[in-house]
């Protein structure tokens, strides 16, 4: 008998994580908070769907979820209707969604009492990677519960690493989101800069993607940042949220992180420029005005 999972949240990367599971043949209940979402996703893939969190939860023996910030976080696991609620001891919660170390330390808690496992396992590869069952899965928890969940997750990924205890995932992913902002940027600054020196830009990154300069980032966005499309990759609004999680952070554990604070700045003017939904590497739009 295959093992019974629940996906909560089925947005741009639920929607396909969820998909990968039911590939695999784990049983799969989906919840979304707009149900017609997940219609779609039971019409897509089969399985079933649940009205509530707690009801997509019952007697499953691994939770995913994939949701928003630490509010919707705290909406799905806790109270009457959140998975917590429902969920048998001895199972495990895995929380997907990009969110901070102390909510994840929190929701830790609130599962050992009711002898649930948790773990926090933030991911990267945007919807590419969901899509295509290769994300990056940066966990925090304990070794047993991960030892069994780690097989679940690598339906929809490439690489499954646990990193520490709670909320070490959370971390995890807040310095891929630091490197982030530093190494956009710098792209950005260097199409500008290679544009106002009357170079060929493609001709240029396509030499230096094979030196040193060379990164994910460039290698997978210096076309479309030369071409002004920014209409796929991660959204400003969201990565703004994660930023403003980093620079939480950072004051609270004395890091100095002016880079991520500048460029988080940068987004703002973004997200002025109409660019909320924009990807990331929208960045090159201010520097082009």
């Amino acid at each position: 008998m295959s093992a019974r999972v629940a996906f909560v949240g089925l947005g741009v990367m639920g929607f396909p994580m969820a998909g990968h599971l039911k590939a695999k043949g784990y049983d799969v209940t989906v919840y979304n908070r707009t149900a017609a979402k997940a219609e779609e996703w039971v019409k897509k893939h089969g399985g079933k769907s649940a009205p509530t969190p707690a009801a997509a939860a019952r007697d499953m023996d691994f939770v995913m979820t994939m949701v928003g910030n630490d509010d919707d976080v705290l909406a799905v696991t806790t109270g009457s209707d959140g998975v917590l609620a429902a969920m048998a001891k001895g199972a495990i919660l895995v929380d997907h969604t990009t969110a901070s170390a102390d909510v994840a330390r929190k929701v830790f808690g609130l599962a050992k009492d009711k002898g649930i496992a948790f773990i926090d396992a933030p991911v990267s590869g945007g919807q590419a990677g969901a899509e295509n069952g290769k994300l990056t899965v940066m966990c925090g928890g304990e070794s047993a519960p991960f030892d069994r969940a780690k097989p679940v997750m690598d339906s929809y990924a490439r690489a499954v690493t646990l990193l520490g205890a709670a909320g070490a995932g959370q971390l995890t992913k807040m310095v891929n989101q630091v490197c982030i902002a530093g190494r956009v940027q710098g792209l950005a600054e260097g199409i500008a800069f290679a544009e106002k020196a009357g170079l060929d830009a493609d001709l240029v990154l396509d030499v230096i993607s094979k030196g040193a300069a060379q990164s994910w980032q460039m290698e997978n966005r210096w076309k479309t940042m030369t071409e002004g499309h920014f209409t796929h990759g991660f959204a400003v609004n969201w990565m703004r949220k994660d930023l403003s999680i980093c620079l939480e952070t950072a004051r609270a554990n004395g890091a100095h992180l002016p880079v991520a604070a500048l460029v988080d700045q940068f987004y703002s003017e973004i997200q002025a420029m109409g660019g909320q939904r924009w990807d990331t590497s929208s960045l090159i739009a201010r520097l082009e005005r």
